[in-house]
């Protein structure tokens, strides 16, 4: 049913010139920006973290792996009620600037919390709320600024945009640490000052991007449900389900190669630095390549590259070489899947319910990532790191098979358009 009512995109008027350097539209930069300046602000808490947890306070895997979850799992069925208030109220920008101002607040909250576990983990919990209100309205937007044969370009524009953030983060607080010693909270209130600029910088230049006319009535809870009945909204959601559980989290990854390669501690800030540049390198390229061959291929392509990554994991230390390798690998996933896997989805969502949609798919990311941190930090103490590496990456391959049972043979109810 809801295949049939898919609008097309609000756009800006595709001039000549646009046309001939396959510009994104001016909205796209914007929030492209927006996530730049937010990701330096997280990526430089997100740096420390795993050090600050574990070393600092002496946090066990599994405890960590709880943290980890909540980082990211706790608050996904938030998402999915920021996305239906934006669709029903037609106020995403509101409600993606909302999620941007929580997640600066929880900044702060990290001085308040000191050395206490519970205390951080209810900061950390705001944070990813923020992060959930803020993902969907933010990729709605884009997908309403962008005709659908673009979308592959304008996701992977933003991620490149918003993996500069990424790259910049760690060095950023790097510097801080080299400049004031280990003063974690020199990191925590430089990041807040950042996060702040972010939020401006939303409410100055970002535009909503209206989908209904004034008379038109508002989305009702019964139609927001209704997409579940929809065959292919509810295969892209299982299908995310899914490939969450094979993600078993930045801070674990970096984790087990600072303790295979034996690095410094103050290196470690630097391992995301690796990540981001191999992802700011690929996402636009990776963007394309998912428009012109289909979106589905990138993104198989790219949990591919994950399953590699843990199995380099589970190696033995092979110095720098390596290192770099794993690296790579690890941002080359994060660029084939983070915004194409949205690409694909935005053709199978009607424009009323895109957000509510969006975060449905993001949602089941989230809940089973939930699930697969703590899963890893189980096996983490009761197997090894290693052991518990090789299991993730056969997790990969098994999760790659059900995703592919799912998504790859198109039926009369999966428009073809999805998997392009």
């Amino acid at each position: 049913m809801y295949l049939s009512t898919v609008s097309r995109p609000v756009t800006d008027p595709p001039g000549p010139r646009r046309r001939r350097f396959a510009m994104v539209s001016g909205n796209v930069v914007a929030l492209g920006t927006v996530s730049l300046i937010t990701d330096v602000s997280a990526e430089m808490v997100a740096a420390v973290l795993p050090l600050y947890l574990v070393l600092g306070l002496h946090l066990s895997p599994v405890a960590f792996g709880v943290l980890d979850g909540v980082h990211t799992g706790t608050t996904a069925l938030l998402r999915v009620v920021g996305g239906f208030v934006a669709d029903r109220f037609r106020r995403r920008k509101l409600i993606a600037g909302t999620g941007y101002a929580l997640s600066a607040v929880a900044k702060l909250g990290l001085l308040l919390a000191g050395r206490s576990v519970p205390a951080i983990g209810a900061v950390i919990a705001v944070d990813r709320l923020g992060k959930g209100i803020r993902s969907a309205p933010r990729d709605t937007l884009i997908t309403l600024s962008t005709p659908p044969e673009a979308l592959g370009r304008a996701f992977g524009v933003h991620r490149a945009m918003d993996s500069i953030g990424a790259f910049l983060g760690p060095l950023a607080a790097f510097a801080v640490l080299l400049a004031v010693g280990q003063s974690y909270d020199a990191v925590f209130v430089t990041s807040f000052c950042v996060a702040a600029l972010a939020v401006v910088v939303l409410v100055l230049f970002v535009r909503e991007r209206p989908t209904d006319g004034p008379d038109d009535p508002r989305v009702s809870v019964r139609e927001a449900f209704g997409l579940l009945r929809s065959r292919p909204a509810r295969r892209l959601v299982l299908a995310a389900a899914l490939l969450g559980l094979s993600t078993i989290g930045d801070g674990f990854v970096y984790l087990l190669l600072q303790r295979r390669e034996d690095l410094g501690l103050r290196w470690f800030p630097l391992l995301a630095v690796g990540t981001s540049l191999a992802y700011l390198l690929l996402a636009a390229p990776l963007g394309v390549l998912a428009d012109r061959i289909g979106r589905l291929p990138v993104v198989v392509g790219g949990y591919a590259a994950l399953g590699v990554t843990y199995l380099l994991l589970s190696g033995p230390a092979h110095g720098w070489p390596m290192l770099t390798l794993t690296l790579a690998l690890y941002g080359a996933f994060y660029a084939a899947t983070d915004g194409v896997l949205i690409a694909l989805a935005g053709p199978v969502l009607p424009a009323r319910l895109r957000t509510t949609g969006i975060a449905l798919v993001q949602t089941g990311q989230a809940l089973a990532y939930l699930v697969s941190s703590i899963l890893f930090g189980l096996a983490w103490q009761a197997w090894g790191p290693q052991n518990a590496a090789r299991a993730a990456a056969l997790a990969v391959g098994v999760v790659l098979v059900g995703t592919l049972l799912l998504l790859a043979s198109p039926s009369r109810s999966v428009p073809r358009r999805v998997f392009r």
